[in-house]
């Protein structure tokens, strides 16, 4: 970790967003949450709904060493267009389904649909991945879970604390 805070990559899934027919609210609303505690944005991107782009990106990103965690958004519900959990699994190196349930928990009362999202969550290298849903509210519900133990996991998963 860097020493003023998590050093983040922002990762947009979006077909209409990679074509610039779309702006990336829910990529800012990232970006808003990590500077407001303190975090280092270092990289962002938006990428199409395709899986080898989506995978490339990640695995890039994770093996850099330059990000701590990568937090993406869209491509996480039933349509077949929503590949992210596949493109990211295919990439980690260790799953952490306790992270991808509890944003399911913590929007689900306010939200029941958010139990469609299939979001993962897991490492790669020494990097922390979390998919988050595609709309800015669903980011702001996951952002908000997130907040109770990202600093905690990415101590963990990057080596700076490995004591409990």
């Amino acid at each position: 970790m860097s020493g003023n805070g998590i050093r983040i990559g922002v990762l947009t899934i979006s077909d209409l967003g990679a074509m610039g027919q779309r702006t990336d609210t829910s990529g800012d609303a990232i970006l808003d949450w990590a500077a407001g505690r303190g975090y280092d944005v270092v990289v962002r991107s938006v990428v199409p709904d395709e899986p080898d782009r989506i995978a490339g990106k990640l695995a890039r990103w994770a093996d850099s060493g330059e990000v701590d965690a990568i937090l993406t958004t869209g491509g996480t519900g039933l349509t077949a267009r929503d590949v992210t959990p596949e493109a990211t699994t295919a990439i980690l190196e260790r799953a952490a389904p306790g992270i991808a349930e509890a944003l399911r928990v913590g929007a689900a009362a306010a939200f029941p649909n958010a139990w469609l999202s299939r979001g993962v969550a897991g490492t790669r290298a020494k990097t922390l991945i979390v998919n988050l849903p595609g709309s800015t509210a669903g980011v702001q519900d996951g952002l908000a879970v997130l907040e109770g133990f990202i600093d905690h996991a990415v101590e963990l998963v990057t080596g700076d604390k490995v004591t409990h």
